[in-house]
Protein backbone atom coordinates (compact mmCIF):
# COMPACT_ATOMS: atom_id res chain seq x y z
CA UNK A 1 0.00 0.00 0.00
CA UNK A 2 1.54 3.61 -0.76
CA UNK A 3 0.88 6.53 0.89
CA UNK A 4 1.62 9.58 0.02
CA UNK A 5 3.85 11.43 2.43
CA UNK A 6 4.73 15.39 3.16
CA UNK A 7 8.22 14.23 3.21
CA UNK A 8 9.90 12.44 0.25
CA UNK A 9 12.74 11.05 2.99
CA UNK A 10 10.37 10.00 5.05
CA UNK A 11 7.25 7.12 4.84
CA UNK A 12 3.64 7.97 6.05
CA UNK A 13 2.50 6.91 9.05
CA UNK A 14 0.04 4.44 7.61
CA UNK A 15 3.11 3.48 5.13
CA UNK A 16 5.02 2.29 8.16
CA UNK A 17 2.14 0.74 9.90
CA UNK A 18 1.02 -1.11 6.50
CA UNK A 19 4.93 -2.82 6.52
CA UNK A 20 4.97 -3.19 10.31
CA UNK A 21 4.86 -7.43 11.31
CA UNK A 22 4.15 -6.23 14.62
CA UNK A 23 1.23 -4.09 13.63
CA UNK A 24 0.04 -6.87 11.60
CA UNK A 25 -0.02 -9.18 13.96
CA UNK A 26 -2.09 -6.76 16.52
CA UNK A 27 -4.37 -5.95 13.51
CA UNK A 28 -5.51 -9.86 13.22
CA UNK A 29 -5.18 -10.23 16.71
CA UNK A 30 -7.82 -7.20 17.26
CA UNK A 31 -10.15 -8.41 14.83
CA UNK A 32 -10.35 -12.27 15.79
CA UNK A 33 -10.97 -11.21 19.67
CA UNK A 34 -13.40 -8.32 18.36
CA UNK A 35 -15.67 -10.94 16.57
CA UNK A 36 -15.01 -13.98 19.39
CA UNK A 37 -15.82 -11.46 22.44
CA UNK A 38 -19.36 -10.19 20.33
CA UNK A 39 -19.91 -13.43 20.19
CA UNK A 40 -19.28 -14.48 23.53
CA UNK A 41 -20.69 -11.64 25.23
CA UNK A 42 -24.04 -12.58 24.04
CA UNK A 43 -23.70 -16.45 24.51
CA UNK A 44 -24.72 -17.04 27.81
CA UNK A 45 -27.98 -15.12 28.09
CA UNK A 46 -28.49 -16.29 24.08
CA UNK A 47 -28.30 -19.75 25.00
CA UNK A 48 -30.14 -20.15 28.41
CA UNK A 49 -33.29 -17.53 27.18
CA UNK A 50 -33.54 -17.96 23.31
CA UNK A 51 -32.40 -21.77 23.36
CA UNK A 52 -33.26 -22.82 26.81
CA UNK A 53 -30.23 -24.35 27.42
CA UNK A 54 -28.77 -25.62 30.65
CA UNK A 55 -25.49 -26.52 31.86
CA UNK A 56 -25.46 -29.94 29.72
CA UNK A 57 -26.31 -27.97 26.92
CA UNK A 58 -23.81 -25.54 27.15
CA UNK A 59 -21.13 -28.28 27.99
CA UNK A 60 -22.28 -30.07 24.30
CA UNK A 61 -21.94 -26.67 22.33
CA UNK A 62 -18.77 -26.16 24.48
CA UNK A 63 -17.33 -28.95 23.44
CA UNK A 64 -18.50 -28.67 19.84
CA UNK A 65 -16.61 -25.21 19.28
CA UNK A 66 -13.62 -26.75 20.58
CA UNK A 67 -13.72 -29.35 17.25
CA UNK A 68 -12.19 -26.89 14.88
CA UNK A 69 -9.17 -26.44 17.83
CA UNK A 70 -8.87 -30.03 17.59
CA UNK A 71 -8.12 -29.72 14.07
CA UNK A 72 -5.96 -27.48 14.21
CA UNK A 73 -3.24 -29.00 12.68
CA UNK A 74 -4.76 -29.40 9.40
CA UNK A 75 -3.96 -25.80 8.68
CA UNK A 76 -0.62 -27.14 7.65
CA UNK A 77 -2.22 -28.78 5.39
CA UNK A 78 -3.51 -25.75 3.92
CA UNK A 79 -0.25 -23.95 3.69
CA UNK A 80 0.88 -26.37 1.12
CA UNK A 81 -1.85 -24.51 -1.52
CA UNK A 82 -1.96 -21.29 0.51
CA UNK A 83 0.29 -18.61 2.22
CA UNK A 84 -0.03 -18.65 6.02
CA UNK A 85 -1.40 -14.65 5.64
CA UNK A 86 -4.27 -15.56 3.36
CA UNK A 87 -5.18 -18.28 5.37
CA UNK A 88 -5.38 -15.61 7.93
CA UNK A 89 -7.45 -13.29 5.94
CA UNK A 90 -9.88 -16.35 4.70
CA UNK A 91 -10.59 -17.28 8.68
CA UNK A 92 -11.34 -13.77 10.19
CA UNK A 93 -14.25 -13.96 7.27
CA UNK A 94 -15.49 -17.79 8.01
CA UNK A 95 -15.42 -16.16 11.35
CA UNK A 96 -17.41 -13.30 10.65
CA UNK A 97 -19.92 -15.04 8.80
CA UNK A 98 -20.63 -17.72 11.59
CA UNK A 99 -21.20 -14.75 14.25
CA UNK A 100 -23.33 -12.91 11.76
CA UNK A 101 -25.70 -15.60 11.42
CA UNK A 102 -26.14 -16.64 15.18
CA UNK A 103 -28.96 -14.91 16.44
CA UNK A 104 -31.16 -16.69 13.61
CA UNK A 105 -30.45 -20.66 14.58
CA UNK A 106 -32.08 -20.11 18.29
CA UNK A 107 -31.80 -24.03 18.60
CA UNK A 108 -29.50 -26.79 19.78
CA UNK A 109 -28.69 -27.24 16.20
CA UNK A 110 -28.73 -23.89 15.26
CA UNK A 111 -26.21 -22.82 17.48
CA UNK A 112 -24.20 -26.09 17.30
CA UNK A 113 -23.81 -25.30 12.94
CA UNK A 114 -23.22 -21.43 13.33
CA UNK A 115 -20.95 -22.20 16.71
CA UNK A 116 -18.58 -24.52 14.37
CA UNK A 117 -18.22 -22.00 11.46
CA UNK A 118 -17.32 -19.20 13.95
CA UNK A 119 -15.00 -21.80 15.41
CA UNK A 120 -13.23 -22.96 12.46
CA UNK A 121 -12.17 -19.69 11.20
CA UNK A 122 -11.36 -18.41 15.22
CA UNK A 123 -9.06 -21.41 15.76
CA UNK A 124 -7.42 -21.35 12.17
CA UNK A 125 -6.64 -17.42 12.35
CA UNK A 126 -5.02 -18.13 16.19
CA UNK A 127 -3.10 -21.08 14.91
CA UNK A 128 -1.70 -18.41 12.03
CA UNK A 129 -1.28 -15.93 14.53
CA UNK A 130 0.61 -18.16 16.45
CA UNK A 131 2.87 -19.63 14.27
CA UNK A 132 3.87 -15.97 12.49
CA UNK A 133 4.44 -14.31 15.79
CA UNK A 134 7.05 -17.14 16.61
CA UNK A 135 8.81 -16.47 12.61
CA UNK A 136 8.58 -12.76 12.72
CA UNK A 137 8.90 -11.74 15.98
CA UNK A 138 13.29 -11.59 17.48
CA UNK A 139 13.77 -13.63 20.69
CA UNK A 140 14.88 -11.21 22.91
CA UNK A 141 11.79 -8.62 22.11
CA UNK A 142 9.43 -11.38 21.76
CA UNK A 143 7.77 -11.38 24.97
CA UNK A 144 7.27 -7.86 25.23
CA UNK A 145 6.03 -7.37 21.63
CA UNK A 146 3.54 -10.43 22.17
CA UNK A 147 2.27 -8.54 25.17
CA UNK A 148 1.03 -5.92 22.72
CA UNK A 149 -0.43 -8.06 20.61
CA UNK A 150 -2.06 -9.66 23.48
CA UNK A 151 -3.02 -5.88 24.71
CA UNK A 152 -4.80 -5.46 20.86
CA UNK A 153 -6.83 -8.36 21.43
CA UNK A 154 -8.10 -7.35 24.89
CA UNK A 155 -8.80 -3.82 23.46
CA UNK A 156 -10.98 -5.37 20.86
CA UNK A 157 -13.05 -7.57 23.38
CA UNK A 158 -13.12 -4.03 25.11
CA UNK A 159 -15.02 -2.00 22.81
CA UNK A 160 -17.25 -5.09 21.59
CA UNK A 161 -18.07 -5.75 25.50
CA UNK A 162 -18.85 -2.17 26.12
CA UNK A 163 -20.68 -1.42 22.97
CA UNK A 164 -22.87 -4.59 23.94
CA UNK A 165 -23.44 -3.41 27.33
CA UNK A 166 -24.23 0.35 26.44
CA UNK A 167 -26.47 -0.89 23.31
CA UNK A 168 -28.23 -3.16 25.33
CA UNK A 169 -28.99 -0.68 28.13
CA UNK A 170 -29.76 2.02 25.78
CA UNK A 171 -31.17 0.83 22.62
CA UNK A 172 -32.37 -2.63 23.70
CA UNK A 173 -32.00 -4.35 20.04
CA UNK A 174 -32.51 -8.03 19.62
CA UNK A 175 -29.39 -10.62 19.84
CA UNK A 176 -29.90 -11.17 16.06
CA UNK A 177 -29.11 -7.74 15.56
CA UNK A 178 -26.01 -7.42 17.47
CA UNK A 179 -24.74 -10.78 16.13
CA UNK A 180 -25.21 -9.47 12.35
CA UNK A 181 -23.25 -5.82 12.99
CA UNK A 182 -20.05 -7.51 15.78
CA UNK A 183 -20.09 -10.34 12.05
CA UNK A 184 -19.99 -7.76 9.55
CA UNK A 185 -17.21 -5.42 10.91
CA UNK A 186 -15.34 -8.96 11.44
CA UNK A 187 -15.67 -9.28 7.78
CA UNK A 188 -14.96 -5.65 6.28
CA UNK A 189 -12.36 -5.05 8.65
CA UNK A 190 -10.69 -8.37 6.94
CA UNK A 191 -10.95 -6.58 3.55
CA UNK A 192 -9.37 -3.67 4.35
CA UNK A 193 -6.59 -5.80 6.26
CA UNK A 194 -6.19 -7.58 2.89
CA UNK A 195 -6.07 -4.73 1.01
CA UNK A 196 -3.29 -2.22 3.08
CA UNK A 197 -0.91 -4.77 4.77
CA UNK A 198 1.96 -5.42 2.58
CA UNK A 199 3.34 -9.20 2.43
CA UNK A 200 5.04 -10.83 5.66
CA UNK A 201 7.20 -13.96 5.18
CA UNK A 202 9.49 -15.59 7.75
CA UNK A 203 13.21 -15.73 7.28
CA UNK A 204 12.93 -19.78 7.26
CA UNK A 205 10.88 -21.71 4.89
CA UNK A 206 8.32 -24.06 7.31
CA UNK A 207 7.71 -27.42 7.11
CA UNK A 208 4.51 -28.85 5.54
CA UNK A 209 4.35 -31.89 7.53
CA UNK A 210 2.86 -33.19 10.78
CA UNK A 211 5.52 -34.58 13.40
CA UNK A 212 5.69 -34.90 16.78
CA UNK A 213 9.72 -34.24 17.80
CA UNK A 214 10.65 -36.45 21.50
CA UNK A 215 12.66 -33.38 22.78
CA UNK A 216 9.61 -31.09 22.53
CA UNK A 217 7.55 -33.19 25.12
CA UNK A 218 7.57 -30.88 28.11
CA UNK A 219 6.26 -28.13 25.87
CA UNK A 220 3.61 -30.59 24.51
CA UNK A 221 2.44 -31.39 28.15
CA UNK A 222 2.28 -27.75 29.47
CA UNK A 223 0.17 -27.10 26.41
CA UNK A 224 -2.57 -29.67 27.04
CA UNK A 225 -2.75 -29.07 30.62
CA UNK A 226 -3.31 -25.23 29.78
CA UNK A 227 -5.98 -26.25 27.35
CA UNK A 228 -7.52 -28.59 29.94
CA UNK A 229 -7.77 -25.24 32.77
CA UNK A 230 -8.92 -22.73 30.15
CA UNK A 231 -11.43 -24.66 29.20
CA UNK A 232 -13.42 -24.80 32.34
CA UNK A 233 -12.61 -20.85 32.47
CA UNK A 234 -14.03 -20.55 28.97
CA UNK A 235 -17.41 -23.06 29.35
CA UNK A 236 -18.24 -22.43 33.25
CA UNK A 237 -16.70 -19.33 34.47
CA UNK A 238 -19.15 -17.29 32.61
CA UNK A 239 -21.74 -19.10 32.96
CA UNK A 240 -21.64 -19.71 36.66
CA UNK A 241 -22.69 -15.92 36.77
CA UNK A 242 -25.64 -16.28 34.91
CA UNK A 243 -26.80 -19.58 36.46
CA UNK A 244 -25.95 -18.94 40.10
CA UNK A 245 -25.76 -15.53 40.82
CA UNK A 246 -28.11 -13.72 37.70
CA UNK A 247 -26.18 -11.85 36.00
CA UNK A 248 -27.77 -10.39 32.49
CA UNK A 249 -26.61 -9.66 29.43
CA UNK A 250 -25.44 -5.81 30.60
CA UNK A 251 -23.88 -7.45 33.94
CA UNK A 252 -21.74 -9.96 32.10
CA UNK A 253 -20.53 -7.74 29.88
CA UNK A 254 -19.94 -5.14 31.85
CA UNK A 255 -17.54 -7.99 34.04
CA UNK A 256 -16.03 -8.65 30.36
CA UNK A 257 -15.40 -5.46 30.25
CA UNK A 258 -13.68 -5.30 33.44
CA UNK A 259 -11.43 -7.92 32.51
CA UNK A 260 -10.84 -6.19 29.17
CA UNK A 261 -9.66 -2.68 30.14
CA UNK A 262 -7.25 -4.64 32.69
CA UNK A 263 -5.91 -6.58 29.78
CA UNK A 264 -5.26 -3.75 28.17
CA UNK A 265 -3.79 -1.73 30.48
CA UNK A 266 -1.33 -4.37 31.87
CA UNK A 267 -0.46 -6.81 28.91
CA UNK A 268 2.35 -5.33 27.92
CA UNK A 269 4.11 -4.89 31.30
CA UNK A 270 2.99 -9.11 31.69
CA UNK A 271 4.84 -9.75 28.34
CA UNK A 272 7.77 -7.40 29.59
CA UNK A 273 7.37 -9.23 32.84
CA UNK A 274 7.69 -12.26 30.99
CA UNK A 275 10.94 -11.21 29.69
CA UNK A 276 12.55 -10.04 33.38
CA UNK A 277 11.46 -13.37 35.45
CA UNK A 278 11.66 -15.85 32.79
CA UNK A 279 9.45 -18.60 31.20
CA UNK A 280 10.74 -21.51 34.09
CA UNK A 281 8.99 -18.59 36.94
CA UNK A 282 6.66 -16.61 35.45
CA UNK A 283 5.09 -20.49 34.16
CA UNK A 284 5.09 -21.06 38.11
CA UNK A 285 3.28 -17.61 38.82
CA UNK A 286 0.65 -18.53 36.26
CA UNK A 287 -0.33 -21.93 37.63
CA UNK A 288 -0.05 -20.54 41.42
CA UNK A 289 -2.38 -17.56 40.76
CA UNK A 290 -5.16 -20.41 38.95
CA UNK A 291 -5.01 -22.97 41.64
CA UNK A 292 -6.36 -20.28 43.76
CA UNK A 293 -8.78 -18.79 41.43
CA UNK A 294 -10.38 -22.00 40.81
CA UNK A 295 -10.70 -22.76 44.50
CA UNK A 296 -12.26 -19.48 44.87
CA UNK A 297 -15.27 -20.09 42.40
CA UNK A 298 -15.88 -23.40 44.28
CA UNK A 299 -16.24 -22.10 47.12
CA UNK A 300 -18.67 -19.22 46.32
CA UNK A 301 -20.29 -21.40 44.03
CA UNK A 302 -21.34 -23.40 47.35
CA UNK A 303 -23.06 -19.54 48.41
CA UNK A 304 -20.29 -19.19 51.20
CA UNK A 305 -20.11 -15.78 50.55
CA UNK A 306 -23.91 -15.33 50.28
CA UNK A 307 -24.54 -11.93 49.09
CA UNK A 308 -21.55 -10.90 48.03
CA UNK A 309 -20.81 -14.33 46.40
CA UNK A 310 -21.42 -13.13 42.85
CA UNK A 311 -19.40 -10.00 43.64
CA UNK A 312 -16.40 -12.47 44.88
CA UNK A 313 -16.63 -14.85 41.68
CA UNK A 314 -16.73 -11.38 39.44
CA UNK A 315 -13.61 -10.47 40.88
CA UNK A 316 -11.98 -13.98 40.65
CA UNK A 317 -13.46 -13.98 36.92
CA UNK A 318 -11.19 -10.44 36.37
CA UNK A 319 -8.18 -11.91 37.83
CA UNK A 320 -8.10 -15.31 36.09
CA UNK A 321 -8.60 -13.31 32.71
CA UNK A 322 -5.93 -10.92 33.48
CA UNK A 323 -3.06 -13.61 34.30
CA UNK A 324 -4.04 -16.22 31.47
CA UNK A 325 -1.96 -13.83 29.27
CA UNK A 326 0.94 -15.16 30.99
CA UNK A 327 0.50 -18.07 28.26
CA UNK A 328 2.72 -15.75 26.74
CA UNK A 329 5.75 -17.20 28.43
CA UNK A 330 4.94 -21.17 27.29
CA UNK A 331 5.28 -19.74 23.56
CA UNK A 332 8.22 -17.85 24.26
CA UNK A 333 10.21 -21.30 25.62
CA UNK A 334 8.84 -23.19 22.31
CA UNK A 335 10.46 -20.04 20.39
CA UNK A 336 13.91 -20.10 22.35
CA UNK A 337 13.88 -24.37 21.93
CA UNK A 338 12.66 -25.09 18.70
CA UNK A 339 14.08 -25.34 15.48
CA UNK A 340 13.61 -22.18 13.26
CA UNK A 341 11.53 -24.54 10.41
CA UNK A 342 9.20 -26.14 12.88
CA UNK A 343 7.15 -23.03 14.07
CA UNK A 344 4.33 -23.13 11.35
CA UNK A 345 3.19 -26.87 12.06
CA UNK A 346 4.27 -27.07 15.65
CA UNK A 347 1.69 -24.29 15.73
CA UNK A 348 -0.78 -26.57 13.88
CA UNK A 349 -0.14 -29.33 16.49
CA UNK A 350 0.31 -27.46 19.63
CA UNK A 351 -3.38 -26.18 19.21
CA UNK A 352 -4.72 -29.29 18.60
CA UNK A 353 -3.18 -30.85 21.47
CA UNK A 354 -4.22 -27.82 23.39
CA UNK A 355 -8.10 -28.71 22.55
CA UNK A 356 -7.84 -32.48 22.89
CA UNK A 357 -9.02 -32.02 26.96
CA UNK A 358 -11.29 -29.23 25.51
CA UNK A 359 -13.56 -31.68 23.14
CA UNK A 360 -14.21 -33.49 25.93
CA UNK A 361 -14.67 -31.40 29.08
CA UNK A 362 -17.36 -29.38 28.23
CA UNK A 363 -19.81 -32.37 28.00
CA UNK A 364 -18.38 -34.33 30.97
CA UNK A 365 -18.69 -31.48 33.27
CA UNK A 366 -22.00 -30.36 32.49
CA UNK A 367 -23.16 -33.15 33.52
CA UNK A 368 -21.10 -32.51 36.79
CA UNK A 369 -22.16 -29.39 37.34
CA UNK A 370 -25.96 -30.79 37.14
CA UNK A 371 -24.67 -32.56 40.28
CA UNK A 372 -22.54 -30.02 41.80
CA UNK A 373 -20.68 -26.84 40.26
CA UNK A 374 -18.03 -26.66 43.11
CA UNK A 375 -16.78 -30.12 41.85
CA UNK A 376 -15.78 -29.04 38.41
CA UNK A 377 -13.71 -26.11 39.70
CA UNK A 378 -12.27 -28.34 42.43
CA UNK A 379 -10.71 -30.13 39.20
CA UNK A 380 -9.93 -27.62 37.77
CA UNK A 381 -7.61 -26.12 40.84
CA UNK A 382 -6.15 -29.98 40.79
CA UNK A 383 -5.28 -29.76 37.10
CA UNK A 384 -3.42 -26.37 37.58
CA UNK A 385 -2.06 -28.03 40.41
CA UNK A 386 -0.26 -30.45 38.43
CA UNK A 387 0.29 -27.94 35.71
CA UNK A 388 2.09 -26.23 38.26
CA UNK A 389 4.52 -29.19 39.06
CA UNK A 390 5.41 -29.20 35.42
CA UNK A 391 6.70 -25.90 35.57
CA UNK A 392 9.27 -26.80 37.63
CA UNK A 393 10.96 -29.00 34.86
CA UNK A 394 11.29 -25.70 32.47
CA UNK A 395 15.07 -24.57 32.48
CA UNK A 396 15.94 -21.32 33.70
CA UNK A 397 17.93 -20.40 30.30
CA UNK A 398 16.03 -22.78 28.02
CA UNK A 399 17.71 -23.23 23.94
CA UNK A 400 18.22 -25.78 21.85
CA UNK A 401 19.31 -28.85 23.88
CA UNK A 402 18.35 -27.12 26.70
CA UNK A 403 14.67 -27.53 26.78
CA UNK A 404 14.08 -28.90 29.99
CA UNK A 405 16.46 -29.49 33.45
CA UNK A 406 17.38 -33.25 32.43
CA UNK A 407 18.41 -32.32 29.49
CA UNK A 408 22.11 -33.54 28.44
CA UNK A 409 22.51 -35.46 31.75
Amino acid sequence: MTVASSSPSKPGALAVWAASPVAFLMAMNFINFLGFAGWSALLNNFAREAAGFTGAEMGILQSVREIPGLLSFTAVLWLLVVREQTLAYVSIVLLGVGVAITGFYPSLFGLLATTMLMSVGFHYLETMNHSLSLQLLPKLEAPKLMGRIAAAGAAAQLIAFGGMALTWRTLEPGFSTLYVITGVSCVLLAIMSWIGFKRFDGAVPQRKDLFMRRRYWLYYLLTFMSGARRQIFMAFGGFLMVDRFGYDVAAISLLFLVTCTVNTLTASWLGGLVARLGERRTIMIENLSLVVVFAGYAVASLGTFGEWGGTVAGGLYVVDGVFFTLVIAQRTYFQKIGDPADMAPTAGVAFTINHIAAVVIPVLFGLIWLWSPAVVFLIGAGIATGSLGLSFLVPNDPGHGRETIFSGR
